[in-house]
Parts: structure tokens; sequence; C-alpha cells
């Protein structure tokens, strides 16, 4: 190339690298602005076309009854929305206009509670807003209501062309309504945590754990794309079961509504592994009605009264400071006790005067139980509540509801100087008979559960297992507590003395004239704190404790009512809705094969109505009863082989072929049933009119009534 040709073509390459640099600066100053100035805008462009990281909630675990019913489980819920950017971007402002009155109206027939004139304004308020997520409903609503919003004008179109979308929520139903609620548990609903009972108590197996994905903007929709998947909860195998639950409910709830208690507390409890089969805690409110409030039976730390008693005789009998010939003088009913009087429930009537142990638990003398623990035990009361802390009493059970509480029983301790420094004198015998302590129910249940099961304590389970997918992944076996809580000599007397509470005791009401009862009253006056006990009107605590059938114990039960004034009466109150408890329990779990209903001198053999003879020998033969088959007469016009049938004496019947009259002709149904009756007639042209139940025995139309189109035969059944 000439140096001519070099001087021309070098201009025009400077040309061209000016225009890209030019380009590269314009190019570099748009990508400053756009991530500047712009940057807001098209940070909120990202936000609606993909969402990072969006925590997708798994199917909370179901909660089962010992038996497999559902207790409480998940169901979807929804709070519905419209994005009314979403209308105008897809261009249905006009639809919209069109369609609003439609979809007002609609929505006022599914939520009537709201005007549709009401929706009107509300929905223009959000449009004039332009919100991506302004709500329809307030409220969540289950998925049938989800679906008849889905099917209004406009909302029945796909998302990004209505605007209508949703949010899920997994909500807690519970299938029993508030059947055992208090132990179940609840939940938040708008933060679907747990609350309180077994959904808290297990709401991090319950729970399940969250999964994650990211959200993408393809075509005009959005896309879910599953970055980790959710894992489901695992469903609670609790050992509640719902029959026994509803009984003792109901049987509470009676006896609260006849003597206007405060508070009513049942807990029933199988002897052998310590299951909890109901659990009720009932409270008044301000409308008179009863619910569960506060879980009573294993929060409640009051001084149990004289269920107690059954403990303190249990170590005095132990240590074998006293046996079961042993008396112990009560007076007229009322005794000095350092400088306060004891007093016996009878002791306007005189008192009992000399009593044998046995004698003092069957009459529930406060003064015979506490002059016995006095006056072995007030030289060295810390002996005594170390005997009752062997008895397992004061055990820790560890029960798995949120604000249980171990009982309270206090250890005598002396200070540096060898003085009482938590001790009284009258601390000892008011002890022994239930007072200054604080015990709760099941605590007390417990160790009467543990007489019952020969002296081996186990402690209350709940939760019997965790299963997911049908399969067991976790066991909770029964676990004992304590092998042996006394002496086997000592288990036997008191096994008998608590028998005889019932049977010749203040505990008569409490058993049964269908097996055998053994438990302990109790009744107890409540204290106001500073106050005392004599403030004002008395409030008490009546209580019954025991076990059922006494000769071979299958279940435990206690029930505690507090009712303000008198009468009050553990045995006459409480006694009763243990009474009413058992007798329901042992009905429901009764097993009678039908053979043991036979009678073996009656004649088994059913009442066989004319008709369709095919049937009558499938059902007879099925039952076991022999046939005598008769096949003759004629078999015309294609009609079902019909015939009557005839006892005979034994475990047969014979069965006779009828001979029918043609097609044209009302057959003779007497003694049919009505299916059979209708059939046959019908089936010739007759309308038929039933009148009465059970076999034919009259009808309007006389056998071998030429037949006439559209006659009607009134049938008489009886």
């Amino acid at each position: 190339m000439s140096k001519f040709d070099c001087n021309k073509v070098m201009p025009r390459y400077s040309a061209i690298a000016i225009i890209m640099t030019l380009v590269a600066v314009f190019v570099l100053g748009k990508t400053l602005y756009t991530m500047t100035a712009k940057h807001d805008y098209w940070s909120k462009v990202a936000d609606r076309v993909k969402k990072d990281s969006v925590s997708v909630k798994p199917i909370r675990g179901n909660i089962l009854s010992c038996d497999g019913q559902l207790m409480a489980s998940s169901l979807p819920e929804f709070k519905l929305f419209v994005d009314f950017k979403a209308i105008r971007e897809a261009k249905n402002d006009s639809l919209w206009d069109i369609k609003v009155d439609s979809v007002c109206r609609g929505l006022n027939k599914i939520f009537p509670e709201k005007t549709a004139a009401a929706f009107k304004r509300d929905l223009t308020e959000g449009r004039k807003k332009q919100s991506r997520n302004w709500p329809i409903w307030n409220s969540r609503v289950d998925y049938n209501t989800y679906s008849e919003v889905k099917t209004l004008p406009i909302f029945k179109l796909p998302s990004y062309k209505s605007g209508f979308h949703v949010e899920e929520y997994n909500a807690r139903k519970r299938s029993y309504g508030s059947l055992a609620g208090r132990t179940i548990g609840a939940m938040f609903g708008a933060k679907d945590t747990a609350r309180f009972g077994l959904e808290l108590s297990y709401d991090s197996i319950l729970r399940g754990t969250n999964g994650i994905i990211h959200r993408r903007k393809v075509l005009n929709k959005f896309l879910d794309i599953m970055d980790t998947p959710p894992i489901d909860g695992a469903d609670i195998v609790t050992t509640i079961d719902v029959s026994m639950q509803d009984l003792a409910e109901r049987s509470l709830i009676n006896e609260l509504k006849l003597i206007n208690g405060n508070v009513g507390v049942a807990i029933v409890m199988d002897v052998t592994t310590g299951d909890v089969k109901a659990i009720v805690n009932m409270e008044k409110c301000v409308d008179d009605q009863y619910r569960e409030i506060h879980n009573h039976a294993v929060s409640d730390l009051l001084e149990p009264g004289s269920v107690f008693k059954t403990a303190s005789i249990m170590v005095a009998l132990d240590d074998g400071v006293v046996d079961t010939s042993y008396q112990v003088e009560t007076g007229c009913g009322v005794w000095p006790m350092y400088g306060k009087e004891m007093k016996d429930h009878n002791w306007r009537g005189g008192g009992y005067g000399l009593l044998t142990l046995p004698k003092t638990l069957m009459m529930s003398s406060n003064i015979g139980v506490s002059r016995i623990i006095d006056d072995h035990y007030r030289n060295d009361p810390d002996k005594f509540v170390r005997g009752l802390y062997r008895t397992g009493i004061a055990d820790n059970l560890q029960i798995p509801l949120v604000g249980s509480c171990p009982a309270r029983i206090r250890m005598p301790r002396k200070n540096s100087r060898g003085e009482w420094a938590n001790w009284s004198r009258t601390a000892l015998p008011w002890m022994s008979i239930g007072y200054e302590s604080q015990v709760p129910p099941i605590s007390t249940l417990t160790f009467y559960n543990a007489i019952a099961n020969n002296g081996k304590m186990m402690r209350p389970r709940f939760v019997k297992q965790v299963i997911k997918n049908g399969e067991v992944i976790m066991d909770f076996p029964p676990e004992v507590m304590r092998e042996s809580i006394c002496k086997e000599s000592t288990l036997h007397e008191l096994q008998t003395i608590l028998e005889h509470v019932v049977s010749q005791g203040l505990g008569k009401k409490a058993g049964s004239k269908s097996f055998k009862v053994a438990g302990k009253t109790g009744t107890a006056q409540m204290s106001k704190g500073t106050a005392g006990y004599k403030n004002g009107g008395t409030n008490y605590l009546l209580s019954f404790a025991g076990y059922f059938p006494a000769d071979a114990p299958r279940y435990s039960c206690i029930v505690c009512i507090q009712k303000s004034g008198l009468p009050a009466s553990g045995g006459g109150m409480s006694g009763v809705v243990f009474h009413d408890i058992a007798e329901g329990i042992m009905a429901q779990s009764l097993k009678l094969d039908v053979t043991d209903a036979r009678d073996s001198t009656s004649v088994l053999v059913p009442d066989v109505k004319n008709g369709n003879i095919l049937a009558a020998d499938y059902v007879l033969s099925h039952l076991g009863i022999s046939t005598n088959k008769t096949w003759g007469g004629s078999y015309t016009e294609g009609n079902p082989i019909w015939g009557c049938a005839e006892k005979k004496g034994g475990r047969s019947v014979s069965l006779e072929r009828k001979q029918m009259q043609g097609c044209r002709y009302v057959p003779d149904i007497t003694g049919m049933g009505a299916r059979d009756a209708v059939y046959l007639l019908e089936s010739r042209g007759v309308k038929v009119t039933v009148i009465g139940r059970g076999k034919v025995i009259k009808q309007s139309l006389e056998p071998g009534h030429l037949i006439k189109k559209g006659e009607r035969c009134q049938i008489s059944l009886k």
C-alpha cells in the first residue's frame, strides 16, 4: 500500500475508535445511572418477578387418642386477597367495572355479615390505592369457603388475570371440640405457634421442619422452585380414651351444676401402666357455664385434706409403731392439740369415742389419725416426713404439661441452736390429716394407683408413641418410678381398709353393686392465704380417690371439687362422680358373646315372612338353620320364585313355593313384607299405597282380580 493510501485510511480508523469510545462511555454511564438513580425502581421490578428463600411450612402432625382416633389435626385455612395491579397489567379494568357488582353480591351471599354495598366500598378503596394485597375478608376461611369465592366472576380467572390470590395456613382443629382441650392444647392462630398442653410439650415433634423455595416469573406466571422440601411433623399417640374422657366430663359437669361447684377435676388412670385415660378440668365461668380454663389436675397446689390420711397411716404401719389392732381415743369429737382444737366431722353428734386404727380411716377421724401420728412422731417429726417421701407422694412426676408442679411437703429443719426453724408443735398433727402440705390431684392419684398396683408406682403417661407414615419412630413405654412404696404386709392391710371405707365407711356412695370399689374420701377447708380458713364464707375441697374393681384393680380415679359453703361432703359429692365414672367405664368394657345370652330351652328360629323364597333360603342357611324346600308348583311369567314359609320344630324351616297367577291378575301378597309385596304388584302395573309396617294383613284388590290399566291397590301392614 502506498503512503498516500495509508493517509487516507487512518482517519477512517480514528473515527471508528472515537465512535466505539463514545458507545462504551454511554454504556458505562447508563450502567452507573441504573445502579444509582434507578436502583430502587429496578429492585421493585426484581421483587415482582422473583423471591428468594421463601419459607415453606410443613404440615403439623396429628394428635391421636389411644385407639388412633383424631383428637387434633391440621386443616388448611386461607386469607383472601386481590392484586389490583395485576388486574391493570392484564388490562382487565373494564371487566372489573362490569363485574364488580356481581362479585360483591356473591361475596355477600358467602359472608352475609357484610353487605354487598360495604364490599363494593371496600374493594373500590383498594383499587384506588392499587394495592397488591387488598384483603377481601379480614379473617381466615376454610377450604369450602375459599372454593366458593373462587367461582365468582373475575376471581375464577387465572390469578395473573384476576388478581385473586390467597395465603394458606395450617389451622389446628380438634375433632371432639373441647374434649380434653386443656390437655391436648391449642395454637396461637395468627402465629401458628403452640400455646399449651401436649401441643406445646411435643411441639418440636409435631411441628416438623420448614422447607425453602424461590419464585421466578416466567411467561407472566410465577413458578415455585423447591430448594429444600419441608419435612412434615410426626403424629403422637396419646393415652387418652375418648369414651372415658367424655364419660368423665359429663359426670363431673352434672355434679358441678347440681351443687353449684366452682372447680372440678377428674382423672382416670390405668393401674398397671400409669396411662392417663381421662383428665378433666372444669371451671365455672362468668356466664355460669363450665369450661376448661386451667389444668388444675396437674398444677393446683392445694391442701388435699383427708385423702392424705392414707399416706400417714401407711407410714405408721410401715414403721411398725402401730398395727391394725391399735386403738385411739377420739373423745366426743373435739380434742385439744397444743392450744388449738382438733375436730371430727361429727363433733356435734358426740364424736366416735374409742376407735381402732382401721376405723380412723373408715370414719375419716381427724382426731384419731392426728393423735396416732403425734403420739409416735412428735419427738422426731422428720422421721414421719421422710416416711411420707418414701411413699412417693412427694416425687416429681415430670408431667409433660406446662404449669405442672410436684407436691410440696415441708421437711422439718433446725437452726444452729438446735431449735426448729420452720416447725411448730401443731404442724405434725395437722400435716397428718392433709393440711400444712400442697399436693396436686395427679400426685395423690399416682399414690393411690400404686396401692392398687400392689405397691409399684408408675409414672403417669400421656403419650405412648410417635408415629410417621404408619411407622413407630419413637416409643414411650410404661415407666416404674418405685418398685414398692411400702412393705407388702402394710399394703395388704391398707387395701383391706380402703375396701371397708367404701363398703362400711363414709365412701359408700362411691361404691357399686356390680363390683368392689376401694378408696378414701376427703373434705378440707381451703385456706384463703393470710386470711386463714375462717374469714367470711368457707371454701371446701371435696375429694375421693380410689380404684376399681378392688379385687382385681384395672383403673384408679380421683375426683376433686371446689365449692363454697355448706353442705360439703367428699363422699357424698365427689364420691357420686367417682361412682358414675366407675360404673360407666366398667359398662363400656363389657364384652359379651352372643352365645352367652342364648336360652337353651328356647327355639331360635326367626319369623320368616312370605316373599322371595330364594332370599329367605339364603339368609336362613347362613344363620345355620336348615330348610326343607318344597319346590313344587309352577313358575310363570318370568317372576321370581315367590312362596310361603312355615316354621317347624327345632332348628328348621319348611319353605314351599306358592303357585302364582299370571301377570294380568292380582297376586295374594298376604304375609309378605312391604318390599316383596310392592315389587309383585308394581311389576304387574298396579300402583301401590302402603299403610303401616310389618307384614301385609290386608289388600284392597282381592287376589285373582283382573288388573285394569292405572289401578291402585292399598295394602295394610302390621
